[in-house]
């Protein structure tokens, strides 16, 4: 981690966007929800609202509710921290309880109504905080904290309890951080250590702890938001004003469950626009994992596929331990930005400098090959026999004299070079002093990067703690994946920021011409048939394959040479979810004989499974592409989520599938499919052509049209499969099931 009591890594991370994402086009019409500009097509915020939480964090006045200054009372020691706290902060401290005169000396007021100034923040120390919210909304209290637990953590009683305490509080026109919270957001901060901060977001006071005494390792901390229940105060409340912090670098993050996906995205949003970088830890990857933080918090924590997809989408970084969280969150906080993206590893061991490199490359970091001119230039200090290419093997001695900084030196000014990682296993004085010494010097004359990995296990060497954490330009880590972990996330998250363009730019505000069509075709709470579901698609204008629904055999046969042969026939109704299995599918009909029986084989079959049909769709058949799936569900956090991925059979054997939430634009469709294990089967393989992905991409962006459009109506989308035919063809959507809300 980067550590110092003085110096900065600066980062100059606020800046424009200037990479336009791209939308289907699609003309406005009459609005369907007031607001304008401040709500999209179906009724949701476009921008976060940040709230002004200056008054929380630094408090001219505080009264503390339940104050105690009794022996082994819970009360007192917490009244004792705050009135610490308030002292430091420079607030003026009001003690209230019904009886006392004084706690710890200070003259206490009976009532909330009876305090000497208008108060900008209350403590409440009460087992019920609810009756005391009305109280302070008509003293104009600002804030409130309520440490009291047996709320949603609970269980169905504990989450009525906590409904009605959020009630009073929205009609309070107060702000109520908790309840089950606790005292992190008055701690004592460092106020000597200098520098961009981390600003710190936590739903388990004690998961925040080890990034708080990073503080002991120079890294500045400037807030702590421990956000209990979020009855009211939210994670992208505190993310969105930490965002616009001036001293805040990064933002680190324990989150167990979300209390609004859409609040947390906006606020995600403002943080990469602001050029903020997001450091997450996100239960629920499991679903033990998913049911303890429910019980911790009582919050959702959501389907992990979607959050992760979600989380990545805009920008904020999801690592899994809190060694991770912190030393990546230290390393983005204070880090300039990268000069290039390649990677040079510098050891004493050729054996070490393999071993890294090859998990700094299966990892995705570029490791360029050095020119030859340097090369060349590095082997005027090092031996001949020696590797320098990348990674760069110094074999030892050289560290030791004069030649350790002149290579390091060289190393640092190649164009191509951005990062210079030296991870050193062990501690083998004097020679490892001089190294980390080098180190920290080269570090003081560049603007790259410069990391150390010190693998002792010791961690109590000179080198270690004096000269690798006393210095603010070098970012120290403890082991090899943390180091790559980190720098990936460095360098990712500089590349993300220089092309993000907010997708709620773009986000379509009126519904399009399409929605007057669709609306017509819904059916509340049923599932429309093929055929219908077909017609939705065609609103959108979304290709499906010519094709007529017929009720006799007769019709059949005429459709079918209306059509053109070799057709498909399918059993059509509003109860058929799978249609293959019953065999009410039949294909490659090459004459009006087949078609003939095969409608009735195709009633006859329905007749005996006791299902309805509206009909028999008699279909032109597309044989040569690749099959897709592209579907929309609704996830209880985010809303409206859109699916591709490998269709046909393929989707349920491979679940090889990439998943985003709207709003979006065609670049993040084409990540999508990158993230496919089977991207290249589009780009055709063993001789087959490449198929049309511009038309893909369109069907994607049309059916993210349709999901926000039809958010209230549409409860689930299935195009299984989407035929993409070969480049400069289309895609046909062959086969589509929906479910209206």
């Amino acid at each position: 981690m980067l550590g110092s009591t003085h110096g900065t890594l600066t980062t100059d991370s606020r800046r424009a966007r200037v990479v336009a994402c791209g939308e289907p086009p699609a003309p406005a019409v009459h609005s369907r929800a007031p607001g304008g500009d401040d709500l999209d097509v179906s009724g949701r915020p476009l921008h976060s609202t940040v709230p002004d939480l200056d008054r929380f964090f630094r408090p001219e006045s505080v009264a503390v509710i339940g104050a105690s200054d009794a022996d082994g009372r819970p009360n007192t020691g917490i009244t004792r921290q705050l009135m610490a706290w308030a002292e430091r902060v420079g607030a003026r401290l009001h003690p209230v309880h019904r009886t006392r005169p004084t706690v710890f000396g200070v003259a206490c007021s009976p009532s909330v109504a009876d305090l000497p100034e208008p108060v900008d923040l209350a403590v409440l120390l009460v087992a019920d905080p609810l009756p005391v919210i009305e109280e302070l909304a008509e003293a104009k209290v600002r804030f409130a904290v309520a440490f009291a637990s047996g709320f949603a953590e609970t269980g169905e009683a504990g989450a009525a309890a906590q409904d009605r305490l959020a009630a009073a509080v929205a009609r309070s026109g107060l702000r109520l951080l908790g309840p089950n919270t606790n005292l992190n957001a008055f701690e004592k901060f460092r106020d000597d250590l200098e520098g961009p901060a981390i600003a710190l977001i936590t739903q388990s006071g004690h998961q925040g702890r080890p990034v708080f005494t990073m503080q002991e390792l120079g890294v500045r901390l400037s807030h702590w938001a421990p956000t209990g229940n979020e009855a009211d105060l939210e994670t992208a409340d505190f993310l969105s004003y930490f965002a616009e912090r001036p001293e805040v670098g990064a933002i680190a993050c324990y989150v167990e469950g979300l209390k609004d996906g859409r609040a947390f995205l906006l606020a995600a949003d403002r943080a990469a626009r602001n050029g903020v970088p997001v450091v997450a830890i996100k239960v629920g990857r499991t679903e033990t994992g998913a049911r303890m933080a429910a019980s911790h918090t009582g919050k959702l924590t959501g389907a992990d596929a979607v959050v992760d997809a979600a989380m990545r989408q805009y920008g904020v970084i999801r690592v899994d331990g809190l060694d991770e969280l912190q030393d990546t969150a230290a390393l983005l906080a204070r880090a300039q930005r990268p000069r290039a993206d390649g990677v040079v590893v510098y050891s004493i061991s050729g054996g070490t400098g393999a071993h890294f490199a090859d998990l700094a490359s299966e990892a995705g970091l570029t490791l360029p090959r050095l020119s030859d001119a340097k090369q060349a230039e590095l082997h005027e200090w090092i031996p001949p026999y020696l590797n320098v290419a990348n990674p760069v093997d110094n074999g030892g001695h050289p560290v030791g004299d004069w030649r350790g900084r002149k290579i390091i030196d060289a190393i640092l000014a190649d164009p191509s070079v951005g990062v210079l990682i030296c991870p050193i296993t062990g501690p083998f004085p004097p020679m490892s002093d001089k190294l980390a010494q080098d180190l920290v010097d080269a570090a003081e004359q560049t603007d790259k990067l410069v990391c150390v990995v010190w693998g002792s296990p010791v961690g109590t060497e000179d080198a270690y703690r004096t000269t690798l954490l006393g210095s603010s330009r070098v970012a120290t880590f403890r082991t090899f994946a943390n180091c790559i972990t980190a720098v990936r996330a460095y360098l990712d998250h500089h590349r993300f920021t220089l092309a993000y363009r907010s997708p709620f730019e773009d986000a379509p505000r009126t519904p399009s011409p399409s929605f007057r069509k669709a609306q017509s075709l819904m059916r509340p709470g049923r599932r429309l048939s093929e055929h219908a579901a077909k017609q939705l698609l065609r609103a959108y204008g979304i290709r499906v394959p010519r094709e007529q629904l017929v009720t006799s055999a007769a019709a059949a046969v005429r459709a079918a040479g209306q059509v053109g042969y070799p057709v498909v026939m399918k059993a059509s109704g509003a109860q058929l979810a799978h249609k293959t299995e019953l065999g009410l599918v039949k294909i490659g009909l090459t004459s009006a004989s087949q078609v003939r029986e095969a409608y009735r084989e195709l009633t006859d079959i329905a007749r005996y499974e006791d299902v309805t049909l509206d009909g028999v769709l008699v279909c032109q058949m597309v044989e040569r592409g690749v099959e897709m799936v592209v579907g929309v569900t609704h996830d209880p956090l985010f809303g409206p989520t859109v699916t591709v991925g490998l269709g046909g059979v393929l989707v349920e054997v491979l679940q090889d599938t990439a998943v985003r939430v709207p709003p979006f634009g065609e670049d993040q469709v084409r990540a999508m499919l990158g993230e496919l294990r089977g991207r290249a089967l589009l780009d055709g393989v063993r001789g087959g052509p490449a198929v049309d992905v511009d038309a893909l991409v369109e069907v994607v962006l049309r059916v993210q049209r349709m999901a926000l459009e039809l958010d209230d109506e549409l409860a689930e989308l299935d195009i299984n499969p989407l035929m993409v035919l070969p480049r400069g063809q289309g895609a046909v959507a062959l086969d589509a099931l929906a479910i209206c809300r």
